[in-house]
């Protein structure tokens, strides 16, 4: 029998179908801060840390209104989220020095949208060797940094 530790998850599976709204909408009258991982609030659109990464380093950049394509946006509010997007893509190259970046956009639960109706672009910092043996033989993927550090380090470079 093989384990895996990861705690983090366990918010996730207790809290999936329980929420009210949308989780996004909520956090955009937040401030910034490590509890609920928002990193950058620009005029129309904020960055935050995915809690469940794919990989060290894995943000979302979206809108403040609840917005369920690039359609439905305002001109004003599609510039600031390109903008931003722009922007997210250089401060993770700066910090974290990936080889590659995905940057995805996942419209619809069939599409892979995990939270639906509030459109948010994923920027995912890539490395060769990121799929490594644990992803190929058990389907893993080993996230080599605590959250909090990564959020502390994007804070830093985000707010600067």
């Amino acid at each position: 029998m093989k384990h895996l530790w990861a705690p983090w998850r366990m918010e996730y599976i207790l809290n999936a179908d329980k929420t009210d709204g949308c989780v996004f909408c909520r956090l955009t009258g937040e401030e910034c801060g490590e509890d609920n991982l928002i990193i950058y609030k620009g005029e129309r659109s904020f960055v935050i840390m995915n809690k469940f990464p794919y990989n060290s380093g894995h943000i979302m950049v979206m809108p403040y209104q609840h917005r369920g394509g690039l359609v439905d946006m305002t001109p004003a509010e599609r510039i600031d989220l390109m903008d931003l997007l722009s922007i997210s893509i250089e401060k993770v190259k700066e910090l974290l020095e990936p080889q590659g970046i995905n940057v995805g956009l996942n419209l619809g639960r069939p599409a892979g949208a995990g939270v639906e109706g509030h459109l948010h672009f994923h920027i995912v910092p890539r490395w060769n060797g990121d799929t490594n043996f644990m992803t190929v033989f058990d389907d893993v993927r080993v996230v080599p940094q605590h959250l909090k550090r990564t959020y502390q380090n994007l804070y830093k470079i985000f707010n600067e």
